[in-house]
């Protein structure tokens, strides 16, 4: 061997092992391992042999009794079968019996009646025993399925059983006492079956599927009423949850909080009627009952509403306020479909929240537009409100003009969030509201015009406005602004308040209830617009008044107008005067006119309609007063005074001088030709009753016409000059074409022939004035 040869080769120290001798230690040692895991394995072997057959033998058993088991049940189906199979035989032979027996005894009657009753007893002795057997067997079958809460089989055995048995129906023998104790038993079970159903319907976590199971068995349990009471409740009790689940979000979404609460509380009701048709008919007593929850639940609707809307007096109040008409109205129309007309009553329970959301709406409306100068929020308008208003801005003090701008912004604010069905609901509130927002501010515009008013409250109150319209440019102003908001942007705001319902009809969507709504809307906008033009009105009676009562009475109190100077005159008759003049006073006021149709040509430019119905309104005044102050004929009607014809003719020139300004100047003069005409019978009478003849003292009327024409160009020329007269009158004097093209409504005198005379003048051929009233209106 090689290792051998290693050996002889090399010599053998101590410290080193030679190889042969590693060799034998480690082949043995290896030859040993190898026999021990292969003893091991067999060993395994073995015992995967022996598991591998317990195995076997023991799925085999598994199979084995499975199959039994399987053999088992189909033997117990079986003997239940044959059980039952048996007991209608049983049931069968037993009405045999007695069928063979009665013909029997009918066959029989020869026979003896003692042997016949004899055995018809015996025979008859061993049915109760079976009836009996029954009973108890339906009994302990029923307890079965009442433990397994089979709960419809339950119902079903006992209304079944109910009705088949006569003993239980009432019909059976009430006096035995077997019958009593099964009757007993019977309706011991029924109260637990029902006791059972209640609790299944007090479970919140119970399904509708399970809840309509219980119903039903309540129902044919003869519980009806107590079934339904149990079903609105189950549902009411699913909708509480669903709100209240639903309320944390309210304060995320306020404007549409109530359309959501509608949607649930709607769709709960829609629910709630129709599965009450499902299971309990169409019974009234039901359908009542359906009814009155669905108007409950709505009130509690309505409560939660107006707890959880936005603070009243805000814009998005109004807003959530409407959307919740809206939705509810729909969702109303919608249940229409199942029998329930919920409209009228929802709307009597939300009437009350809305008018105070409108309430508290225009009061703050009112604080912003009468607080024109605390207030520094800018109130930005499109161009269709704002370009009419600045049209009529002065360039002294904006302010006047941004309480109109202002007025409109929270009108048109409010209007936007009104929705269709609150429009033709409550368009008649709001436009109320509107009116009487309008009043306000016309109040406030007369408090900051000059002079006293007639109106205590506002007297009490005038220390409050914070600015004064001083000049003629700024009473003006607040005139064409008051003018332009009412005549022109007030109706553009609230258009569609009476415009949609009549859209509506047209296309043929309205329903008959919209038609009579729109109607009522359309004549409420007239009485609508006919109450500002009584506040246009209120103002511009203010303005002439104080226009005039500053022109007529000094700062020191004393008057202009003084009848004396009809008393002072000098010479004798004015007719053979070339020079013949109106009174001082008139030729001033003749001035003042003049000037006021300069700064309104300037102020109102564009606005011609409402320039002639300042002015007319104005001269009309002049003529009032005269008419009515008692002081002033007092003077003539003094019997120390010495009155001259010069002075009737004076004071006839005067009143000619002030008619032909109307004329002159193409305004409405129908009030001043009467005025003027009274005044001028009234002086003829007066100067008669003291001995002046008015034939002979009084020229031709075409004579005073002529002058007082004559007169006012002799002002103009003197004032102004040929070339300044031009452009005044074209403030005061309107052409022929003018007056053609002008509103049919706006009369103008000048129509009247010069040498017709004016005391005489046919009153009916000249309209009346309708100063800022809208013909078309």
């Amino acid at each position: 061997m090689e290792s051998s040869e290693e050996d002889d080769d090399f010599p053998a120290h101590e410290w080193i092992t030679p190889q042969s001798k590693i060799d034998a230690i480690y082949q043995s040692n290896t030859e040993k391992g190898i026999r021990k895991i292969c003893c091991e394995l067999l060993d395994l072997k073995d015992a995967v042999d022996n598991l591998c057959g317990n195995m076997q033998s023991k799925y085999s058993a598994f199979l084995r009794i499975s199959e039994e088991v399987v053999e088992m049940e189909q033997e117990l189906i079986d003997l239940q079968k044959h059980i039952s199979a048996q007991g209608i035989l049983v049931q069968d032979l037993m009405s045999g019996v007695c069928r063979e027996l009665e013909e029997w005894s009918q066959s029989n009657q020869d026979m003896n009646e003692s042997e016949q009753d004899q055995k018809v007893l015996e025979v008859q002795d061993s049915l109760p025993n079976e009836m009996e057997d029954q009973k108890q067997t339906f009994l302990e079958n029923l307890d079965i399925l009442m433990a397994e809460h089979k709960l419809e089989e339950s119902v079903e055995a006992l209304v079944s059983e109910e009705r088949s048995c006569p003993e239980l129906n009432g019909a059976g023998d009430a006096s035995s006492n077997k019958t009593s104790s099964y009757k007993s038993a019977f309706l011991k079970r029924k109260a637990m079956l029902e006791d059972q159903l209640i609790e299944i319907t007090e479970q919140p976590s119970a399904s509708v599927v399970e809840l309509k199971k219980a119903f039903s068995g309540l129902l044919k349990l003869g519980k009806g009423p107590l079934a339904h009471q149990l079903f609105l409740k189950a549902f009411g009790s699913r909708l509480l949850k669903n709100i209240e689940a639903f309320l944390p979000s309210c304060s995320i979404y306020p404007e549409t909080c109530s359309a959501t609460l509608s949607k649930l509380v709607f769709s709960a009701i829609s629910l709630t009627t129709k599965e009450s048709g499902l299971i309990f008919g169409d019974d009234p007593l039901y359908t009542n009952r359906v009814v009155q929850w669905a108007e409950w639940e709505l009130e509690s609707f309505v409560r939660l509403v107006k707890e959880n809307a936005p603070s009243s007096e805000t814009t998005s109040a109004l807003r959530a306020a409407s959307i919740c008409v809206q939705a509810s109205l729909s969702y109303c129309s919608m249940l229409e479909s199942q029998g329930l007309k919920l409209s009228k009553l929802l709307l009597v329970l939300l009437r009350p929240y809305v008018e105070e959301v409108f309430e508290m709406n225009f009061r703050r409306a009112r604080r912003m537009v009468l607080d024109l100068v605390g207030n520094d929020e800018t109130f930005p308008l499109s161009p269709q409100f704002a370009s009419p208003l600045s049209a009529v801005a002065s360039s002294s003090n904006n302010l006047l003009t941004e309480s109109g701008m202002r007025l409109m912004f929270i009108v048109n604010d409010i209007v936007e969030q009104l929705t269709l069905p609150v429009i033709s609901h409550f368009g008649v509130t709001v436009l109320t509201r509107i009116s009487q927002l309008f009043d306000k501010y016309v109040d406030a515009l007369i408090k900051a015009l000059p002079g006293p008013s007639e109106d205590e409250h506002l007297m009490e109150q005038r220390e409050v406005i914070h600015f004064r319209a001083e000049t003629d440019a700024e009473q003006l102003t607040l005139l064409g602004t008051a003018f332009t908001v009412a005549d022109e942007l007030l109706p553009m705001a609230v258009s569609r308040i009476w415009s949609t319902p009549n859209e509506n009809n047209e296309t043929g969507s309205g329903s008959a209830e919209n038609i009579v709504l729109s109607v009522s809307n359309t004549i409420e906008f007239k009485d609508w617009r006919r109450h500002l033009q009584h506040s246009l009105d209120k103002l511009r009676d203010h303005f002439c008044r104080q226009y005039v009562l500053n022109f007529i009475y000094s700062r020191e109190g004393n008057t202009r107008l003084d009848a004396r100077i009809y008393l002072d005159g000098k010479g004798e008759d004015l007719f053979w005067d070339s020079d013949a003049l109106p009174t001082l006073p008139f030729q001033a006021l003749f001035g003042k006119l003049q000037q006021l149709a300069t700064v309104a040509g300037d102020v109102l430019l564009g606005r011609e309609k409402i320039q002639k119905i300042l002015l007319a309104r104005v001269t009309e005044t002049v003529v009032m007063w005269l008419s009515d102050e008692k002081e002033f004929w007092d003077v003539f009607e003094d019997g120390s005074a010495s009155l001259k014809p010069l002075g009737l003719q004076q004071l006839v020139l005067d009143m000619h001088f002030i008619v032909e300004i109307a004329v002159r100047g193409g305004y409405p003069s129908r009030h001043v030709h009467q005025i003027a005409s009274a005044i001028i019978a009234r002086a003829i009478r007066t100067f008669s009753a003291r001995g002046i003849d008015p034939q002979s003292a009084l020229p031709e009327d075409e004579w005073f016409v002529d002058t007082a024409k004559g007169s006012i160009n002799k002002l103009l020329q003197e004032t102004s000059g040929s070339e300044s007269s031009e452009n005044n009158e074209e403030h005061i004097i309107i052409h022929d074409e003018e007056i053609s093209d002008s509103d049919d409504t706006i009369s103008c005198a000048s129509t009247v022939e010069s040498s017709e005379s004016f005391a005489s003048a046919n009153m009916d051929e000249t309209e009346s004035p309708m100063y800022f009233t809208d013909p078309d209106a």
